[in-house]
């Protein structure tokens, strides 16, 4: 059975005391008996604070963005080395935002991928469509191109140590989001085209659900057979919110 995760981008918010108070009423709220991963990703900033400050707690923490490349002369980058050395253990690549906003192609994203499990830290591959492409009826060939480029780098085999999140580009941040219909037929299409390949790798791998998942709509989005979980963006700013997500995912007895 695949163990459901919860995994909050924080994106570009938070200040020190927000952050503390925050994690204060995760670290309260938060319970083992739920049988879920959750992982946090604050901005590069914050990272070794909120480490700090869920230091022998079940919470991981995780990094939004890597750089491709080693240490090296690359001002104001981060490698993956860097943040394996300070604790991470995942890192977030591709997320629609940096594809869409900073030009990240599916080489680059490939090449993120590989540094990340390089480094001996797990990669949450982001893959989805935008609302034209979707209207095109292109998400099955967008999503299927986006992870075929990693595939072709780090080999079918890489997926042992990682997890794929599926974010319709046109659902992030606007209210909007897939129906749990929509989510269960890319989920398992993405699935299907592992299997393909490997059909025991298929059946472990964690595929997240990303795009205004939020308390009222993670029951239903989570009850379907392939999505494992969910990437949750504004949502996990709010204890409230992302403990009842949490507890949406949490392992049934």
């Amino acid at each position: 059975m695949r163990r459901p995760m919860v995994a909050g981008n924080w994106k570009m918010h938070g200040t020190r005391a927000s952050n503390k108070l925050l994690v204060d009423e995760l670290q309260q709220r938060m319970t083992d008996d739920w049988g879920i991963d959750v992982v946090v990703f604050p901005p590069y900033v914050y990272l070794t604070e909120v480490m700090r400050q869920v230091e022998g707690d079940s919470i991981a923490v995780g990094a939004q963005n890597v750089c491709a490349e080693g240490p090296g002369a690359f001002t104001g980058e981060v490698a993956a080395a860097m943040l394996a050395d300070i604790g991470c253990t995942h890192v977030l690549v591709g997320h629609s935002e940096r594809r869409r906003l900073y030009g990240e192609d599916d080489a680059l994203v490939a090449r993120k991928f590989a540094a990340v499990l390089a480094a001996r830290m797990t990669p949450i591959l982001c893959v989805g469509e935008t609302l034209d492409e979707r209207d095109a009826n292109q998400t099955d060939a967008v999503v299927s191109r986006q992870l075929d480029a990693v595939l072709r780098m780090s080999g079918v085999k890489s997926l042992a140590k990682a997890i794929v999140a599926y974010e319709p580009v046109w659902a992030i941040g606007t209210g909007r989001n897939a129906t749990p219909a929509q989510a269960q037929t890319v989920h398992a299409v993405l699935r299907s085209r592992i299997a393909a390949q490997d059909a025991n790798i298929a059946g472990l791998l964690r595929i997240l659900y990303g795009g205004s998942v939020k308390a009222a709509n993670a029951a239903e989005l989570f009850a379907n057979p392939d999505v494992d979980g969910g990437l949750i963006g504004g949502a996990s700013l709010s204890a409230d919110e992302f403990e009842r997500i949490c507890a949406a995912a949490a392992v049934q007895p």
